[in-house]
């Protein structure tokens, strides 16, 4: 299974005009024998071949292209599903006849929805001929109520969202997959299967080291530029305090609410101590914290990129109602305060999530724009403010203090990125007294281990050292930014006000799966943002800073893998075995 090349498009135009002009009459024959249409060069082809036979292919149109092949038959205002900007469609599913028995329709099929996802795609849409409609039902796909005449042939307007068609293709076909997972040569840029969660979490580069905890040594050739933990150690006193007496802190239980960091929060922070919750990372808090305020008949408002756990959480754990306020690459992706007032001015949002900086784009809204907008809003709406990167801009840009008065706003802030603290998952949230204590009764006791309340306090008694490892990473930022830009005059790299920065290669170059796949091979991992939103088209990579030596490496290996993927274009860097591409996570 693999993406067509350029040798294979004579033959699909051939099997096109065989199967929808002579046996099926959709369309006149052609004397030359080749059918194509208006798409060709703009869509996706999938091949399934055994060695050099190709027994059929699929076409995927994505929403980037601007146009769909149903538009040939039916407006927008007749189908209103096609203005959805996440949508792809499935087209010309195509087995050569000898092989139609088997299980080539269904692998194809399977292998679209799996490089729709890859590319941050959450809907599909498809015209499925009436003759094999079971095929399609049973895949999940429904219908519209729109039939589309062609030639000989009638077609149904199938859609299905991606999370449900994969959740219920995992269920319904597992043990099948699982056989074919272990026969077919797949050579996609994704994973063959998604995650038994629904959701791939960051750090991929652990995968390499070894989950077992056997080949630690691993660590020090790896360059983990795919999550953004910090490339500094601690503090000297939060390396101090764990060493001190760490067989103690591994048999002795914790402050059961964490009573002491707490107080040095709400000391250092200037915030009354009511208004702080403590969590094992942020991902806790979110969990803890939108479980307990959020039902499937809840409508929230997501910044779209954005991190990528707020959409797991939403929609696949909880099934709320989920809209998105795109940020756009043209207006260099900050949030326009405009377009939120009003999608927000409705009222009709439960919860109002921003990051800020946001995370993957990397750029910060000023904190006085946000209290005017927050202001302005309806007094039902409730207004997650994520700030776990925002000391890398200004801690007095936090609006912790206006969520420990404002019922309707709650702050966010992982004490992991920040801090070098990531493998001791710490981090808080500030509200208002009374939404504080709903959350602190629904929290277990000892949430937080004692090694991480130790090196969490003596962090934040160390704020000059990090000020000063903040400062030094814009510095690294921009020599790593500088390297990058250097590897192709084609290539866009975007800076951020964080620790990391973007990639984005040129449409007709390798897709950011396969550099990422490609650099993996030199110990270099990087994170596809592919499947965070569509806006990223498959083409945009971001990289966490590392020490300048590090940094040297990510360079080298991105010139590297360029260099392999341009000769041999899409046949090269398909997901090594064992490892699973990064989706949504920190």
């Amino acid at each position: 299974m693999r993406e067509a090349t350029p040798e294979d498009l004579d033959w699909i135009h051939e099997l096109r005009h065989r199967v929808y002009a002579r046996e099926l009459g959709q369309h006149a024959p052609d004397p030359a024998g080749r059918l194509r249409d208006g798409l060709d060069g703009d869509n996706v082809y999938l091949v399934a071949a055994r060695g050099a036979a190709r027994i059929g292919f699929v076409s995927l149109t994505p929403p980037w292209l601007g146009r769909y092949g149903l538009d040939k038959y039916l407006t927008r205002d007749e189908l209103p599903l096609l203005t959805e900007e996440d949508l792809f469609e499935v087209r010309v599913l195509t087995v050569e006849p000898r092989w139609r028995s088997t299980a080539a329709a269904p692998l194809l099929m399977y292998a679209a929805l799996r490089w729709i996802a890859a590319r941050g795609g959450r809907r599909v849409v498809a015209m499925g001929r009436t003759d094999l409609l079971t095929m399609y039902l049973a895949a999940g796909l429904r219908p519209v109520g729109r039939t589309v005449h062609s030639g000989a042939l009638t077609f149904e307007v199938l859609t299905g969202g991606v999370a449900e068609l994969t959740r219920l293709t995992m269920d319904r076909f597992r043990t099948t997959l699982a056989r074919l997972g272990s026969e077919v040569d797949w050579r996609l840029d994704m994973p063959f299967a998604p995650r038994p969660d629904g959701c791939e979490h960051g750090g991929a580069s652990f995968t390499a080291i070894g989950t077992d905890f056997r080949g630690l040594h691993r660590r020090h050739q790896i360059v983990a530029a795919d999550v953004l933990d910090a490339w500094f150690p601690p503090a000297p006193g939060v390396r101090a305090a764990l060493a001190e007496d760490p067989a103690w802190y591994a048999r002795t239980s914790p402050p059961t609410g964490a009573e002491g960091l707490v107080a040095e929060i709400a000391a250092v922070r200037r915030l009354p101590v009511e208004t702080v919750t403590v969590g094992a990372g942020s991902s806790d808090l979110i969990f803890r914290a939108f479980g307990h305020w959020l039902t499937p008949e809840s409508r929230v408002l997501l910044t779209d990129p954005g991190y990528g756990e707020y959409a797991h959480v939403t929609e696949r754990v909880i099934g709320c109602r989920v809209d998105r306020l795109r940020l756009r690459r043209e207006e260099g992706w900050r949030i326009d305060p405009g377009r939120l007032a009003a999608a927000v001015g409705s009222g009709r949002y439960d919860l109002v999530v921003v990051i800020n900086p946001n995370n993957p784009t990397g750029r910060h809204a000023p904190a006085a724009e946000l209290r005017a907008l927050i202001g302005a809003a309806p007094a039902r709406t409730r207004w997650w403010i994520d700030e776990a990167y925002l000391g890398y801009v200004d801690p007095a840009e936090s609006l912790a203090g206006l969520a420990a008065t404002d019922p309707r706003v709650v702050v966010c802030t992982s004490l992991s990125k920040m801090y070098a603290l990531s493998g001791m998952r710490a981090a808080y949230l500030v509200a208002e007294p009374d939404t504080a204590a709903g959350l602190r009764r629904r929290t277990p006791p000892w949430p937080v281990s004692l090694p991480a309340q130790l090196a969490a306090v003596a962090a934040l008694r160390d704020p000059v050292y990090y000020a000063d490892r903040w400062l030094r990473t814009h510095t690294l930022r921009g020599q790593l930014a500088a390297g990058l830009a250097g590897l192709d005059e084609e290539v866009v790299v975007e800076e951020s006000v964080a620790n990391f920065l973007s990639v984005t290669l040129p449409a007709d170059g390798p897709s950011a799966a396969r550099l990422v796949n490609e650099c993996r091979r030199r110990d270099v991992h990087l994170r596809d943002l592919s499947p965070l939103s569509t806006q990223y088209r498959g083409r945009t990579v971001r990289i966490a800073v590392r020490d300048t030596a590090e940094n040297e490496r990510v360079v080298a290996a991105c010139q590297e893998a360029l260099e392999v993927l341009r000769r041999v274009p899409g046949q090269l860097a398909a997901v090594p075995s064992g490892v699973r591409a990064a989706e949504p996570g920190r």
